[in-house]
């Protein structure tokens, strides 16, 4: 079990990172009520092919392909 202390986003490195990505496409305070289904998906499927550093550079629809 991992316990990440509250405001210590130096324990989180992969789930800020991933927080920092949307934040390209959806801006702090972003009223996801009025974004469509589509855009979201759009950036899920962008972040999803995006390759990654802890993964030697390949994506992770390339690592779950792999596995």
């Amino acid at each position: 079990m991992y316990y990440a202390h509250p405001y210590s986003s130096w324990e989180r490195g992969s789930n800020e990172n991933a927080n920092g990505i949307i934040r390209r496409f959806f801006p702090k305070g972003t009223d996801f009520g009025k974004v469509s289904i589509a855009k979201i998906q759009a950036v899920e499927d962008w972040m999803n092919d995006y390759p990654r550093r802890i993964l030697d550079g390949i994506s992770a629809n390339a690592a779950v392909m792999a596995a």
